[in-house]
C-alpha cells in the first residue's frame, strides 16, 4: 500500500522568528506502520503538499488546534479524489467529532501495536469510523524508536544551522495544570519509558543536538536520575522542559548535557527566583514561558510580572495569551462562564486573545501581549540574545569534541 503522511501547515507567532523543527508526531506514528508499506511524509510547512499525488491511503497528523482547519481542508480534498483519510495526533483527539466530519476513519489515542489492525481493516474494506484508544494507552515498553528515516533533513535548518532532533522520554504526567490538556489525552499517570530504550534511541538519531518534548521530567527522581547518568556518556546536547529542582538531579543533568530548559514562570515568588538560580548556577540556560491573562491578571500584575522576568536575568521569555483549548479545565471554566468570545480555531494560536478576561478588556490584553514582548526585548533584542546562547553552545560541542560531526548550534524551539 502507498500511504502518504502529511503534516499541515498553521499560522506561526508573529513576535518569534520563524524556523522549523523536525515534527515528532509524525515521526513516531511512522515507527507503527509495518515496512510493507511505501510510508512517505510530507510537512507543509517545509514543503508543498502533492495534491494530484495518486496514493492509496492519506494519514493526516495534526498537533495543534490551530492546525486543524488546514488539516481539514486536505482531508476533504483527497476524499473528494476517492482516495481515503485517517487522521490521528493530538489535535485529532481534541477535536474529534468535527474532525470525523473529514475523514473516513479518526484514531484516538496511541498507535503503537494498534494500527496494523486500522490497515488491515481497510484492506479488507471494513474501515471503522472511530478507533478510540484514548482510555487504555499503550504499554510503555512497546514505544520504540522513532522512524526519522520519513525526514528530508535538509529541509530542518536555519541559515545554515541544523535544527534539533525531538525524542520522549516518558508519556503522561501527575500534574494537571490549568490549560494543559495532557490529563485528557494520556490520564494523570507518570509512564516513564525504560532507560535502556531511551538511550538506545538516542544513539539511533543522528544528531546531537536534542529536545526532550516530555511535558516535564521532574516527574520521578530516580528515574530522572538513571536517565541524565545513561545519557551522559553519549555527549549530546540537551534541551527539556522542567528538570527536578534538586542539586543531584542538576548536576546529573548538566553532566549529561543539559544547557537549555522551558520553564514556566507564573508569579513573582523566590520560588521562581531561586529555581531560576539553580538552573542557572549549573550552567543550563532558561527560556521562561510566560502565560497572560489569567483570573488574577490585572495591567498592574502583569507589568510587575514583565519587571520581575528582567530583574531575575532569565536568558530568553515566550510570551503566550490563556486559549480555552478543547478538555482542558480552562476550556471547561470559560465556556460555563460565557467567556469564549470565538470558536475559529485558525486564532487558537495562543497570540491572539479569543477570551474575554476577568479584570480587563480583550483588545488591553492583546495591548500588554504585545507590551511584554517589546519591554522584555527592548534593551536587547531576541536575535542577540539567542546568539549569546548559541556561543555558550558552540563551546560546550567543541570541548565535547562533537562540534566539527554536526556544526554549529541552533536555537531550539519553533514559533507555536
Amino acid at each position: 500500500m502507498k500511504i502518504r503522511l502529511i503534516y499541515p501547515k498553521w499560522p506561526k507567532l508573529p513576535r518569534q522568528t520563524e524556523f522549523h523543527l523536525p515534527p515528532h508526531g509524525p515521526v513516531v506514528f511512522a515507527a507503527t506502520v509495518p515496512e510493507e508499506h511505501d510510508l512517505e511524509f510530507t510537512d507543509e510547512n517545509v514543503a508543498p503538499v502533492d495534491l494530484n499525488e495518486n496514493v492509496d491511503l492519506v494519514c493526516i497528523s495534526m498537533m495543534l488546534t490551530s492546525q486543524a482547519p488546514r488539516g481539514w481542508e486536505l482531508g476533504d480534498h483527497f476524499r473528494a479524489r476517492g482516495i481515503p483519510v485517517i487522521f490521528g495526533g493530538i489535535s485529532t483527539m481534541l477535536h474529534a467529532e468535527e474532525t470525523a466530519l473529514h475523514a473516513d476513519a479518526v484514531f484516538l489515542g496511541e498507535a503503537e501495536g494498534r494500527f496494523t489492525q486500522v490497515l488491515a481493516d481497510l484492506q479488507n474494506g471494513c474501515l471503522k469510523k472511530v478507533y478510540d484508544y484514548l482510555n487504555t494507552p499503550a504499554p510503555i515498553e512497546s514505544v520504540g524508536t522513532a522512524r526519522r528515516s520519513i525526514l528530508d533533513r535538509s529541509l530542518y535548518n536555519y541559515k545554515g544551522v541544523q535544527m534539533v532532533d525531538l525524542v520522549h522520554a516518558s508519556r503522561g504526567c501527575r500534574f494537571n495544570c490549568y490549560p494543559c490538556c495532557v490529563s485528557y489525552l494520556g490520564g494523570r499517570s507518570f509512564r516513564p519509558r525504560p532507560v535502556d530504550q531511551v538511550v538506545a534511541e538516542v544513539e539511533a538519531i543522528p544528531n546531537n543536538r536534542l529536545f526532550f518534548v516530555d511535558n516535564s521530567l521532574a516527574q520521578n527522581k530516580q528515574w530522572e536520575l538513571d536517565l541524565f547518568k545513561e545519557l551522559a556518556p553519549l555527549k549530546r546536547s540537551i534541551i527539556s522542559h522542567p528538570i527536578e529542582d534538586d542539586e543531584e538531579v542538576l548536576k546529573a543533568a548538566a553532566d549529561a548535557g543539559a544547557w537549555y530548559i522551558y520553564q514556566a514562570v507564573f508569579d513573582t515568588s523566590d520560588y521562581i527566583r531561586n529555581r531560576v538560580k539553580r538552573y542557572k548556577d549549573h550552567g543550563i540556560a532558561v527560556e521562561g514561558t510566560i502565560l497572560l491573562g489569567l483570573d488574577e491578571h490585572d495591567e498592574d500584575y502583569i507589568k510587575r510580572l514583565i519587571d520581575f522576568l528582567l530583574e531575575i536575568d532569565l536568558d530568553l521569555a515566550e510570551f503566550t495569551v490563556l486559549t480555552p483549548f478543547p478538555h482542558t479545565r480552562t476550556a471547561d471554566d470559560l465556556e460555563k462562564a460565557g467567556r469564549i468570545l470565538t470558536k475559529d480555531w485558525k486564532r487558537y494560536t495562543a497570540g491572539d486573545v479569543v477570551i474575554q478576561p476577568a479584570k480587563m478588556s480583550p483588545d488591553k490584553l492583546q495591548e500588554l501581549y504585545d507590551y511584554a514582548w517589546d519591554t522584555f526585548y527592548k534593551d536587547e533584542p531576541q536575535v542577540l540574545k539567542m546568539g549569546r546562547l548559541l556561543k555558550k553552545a558552540m563551546r560546550k560541542e567543541a570541548k565535547d569534541g562533537t562540534a566539527d560531526r554536526f556544526g554549529p548550534a541552533p536555537h531550539l524551539r519553533e514559533a507555536s
